[in-house]
């Protein structure tokens, strides 16, 4: 078993745990008024991976990435998998691409979405906040594995981002490489920030802020900035610093440091994949 594999598994539970998040730090010290109640909510977030393939045997995957889908806790769907095409995703892949990475996919990526054959849906289990990094990390195993057995074109249903082939690839052996020089709590926030460029888009226009979506799917609060602050460049670059001063720091230090609150307040119903259950934090304009 190689050690990047060692590694999730034991994150997810068969083991000691390499990937804790930074709770225990963080409860070390009081949260700030309106701050990080993680307790708030008992929804679980979960991965809906979409894959297309250019046959029908893209549901039949190879036993090593079968296997590589059980150990690691999730499921084929085959309630809504299907050996066809859906005429629907040439403009579901459309709206999420993802347009912050420069070159995120290719006229290429683009023909094998109108060209598929047939989609598999992976599910990822219900994910407890201090293994999300965890799951997502394996979630982008699994990517990198079916693609290696012949998936055409990848997208993250729970967020809504797509990325080339190519870029999925890339994400996936950051992660490795994240694993290979980190350890304890560095190794947690480097796989972390990786799997959260894979997983999250980002920003969304609302009305008055740049938005993220699947910041839960690492375990983080979603952040939102006001488009009074800035181009939609300007506010990824805001978000992903906070972001990843969450995942070094821990989320109630980082929000007492910067004079951030957390809120509950968010657009999506519970049962929605893209519902945050450890809240928003909305910075001041």
């Amino acid at each position: 078993m190689d050690r990047f594999r060692r590694q999730l598994l034991w994150g997810l539970g068969w083991g000691v745990g390499l990937l804790a998040t930074h709770r225990a730090r963080a409860n070390d010290q009081p949260p700030p008024q309106g701050g990080a109640d993680m307790s708030a909510s008992s929804v679980k977030p979960r991965h809906v991976l979409c894959f297309l393939g250019k046959d029908e045997s893209l549901l039949h995957p190879p036993k090593a990435v079968a296997k590589t889908i059980t150990d690691f806790g999730f499921e084929i769907d085959r309630t809504y998998s299907q050996a066809q095409s859906d005429p629907h995703m040439t403009r579901s892949f459309g709206v999420c691409w993802d347009r912050v990475f420069p070159n995120a996919w290719s006229a290429a990526d683009e023909a094998a979405v109108a060209n598929h054959k047939s989609v598999l849906y992976v599910l990822s289990p219900p994910m407890e906040q201090q293994k999300a990094v965890a799951y997502s990390a394996a979630a982008l195993r699994i990517v990198e594995e079916l693609i290696e057995a012949g998936a055409t074109a990848v997208k993250g249903e729970s967020a809504g981002v797509a990325h080339g082939i190519k870029r999925w690839m890339q994400l996936a052996g950051e992660c490795k490489a994240a694993a290979k020089t980190n350890q304890g709590l560095a190794l947690t926030a480097a796989m972390g920030r990786t799997c959260r460029l894979a997983f999250a888009k980002r920003p969304l226009g609302g009305a008055a802020y740049n938005e993220s979506v699947g910041f839960h799917l690492v375990g983080l609060p979603e952040i939102y900035v006001p488009k009074a602050r800035g181009s939609d460049r300007d506010a990824v670059k805001l978000m992903d610093e906070i972001a990843d001063a969450m995942a070094e720091r821990g989320i109630d230090a980082t929000l007492r440091d910067r004079k951030l609150t957390l809120s509950r307040e968010q657009d999506y119903a519970q049962d929605d994949f893209k519902f945050n259950p450890y809240g928003i934090v909305r910075i001041d304009a």
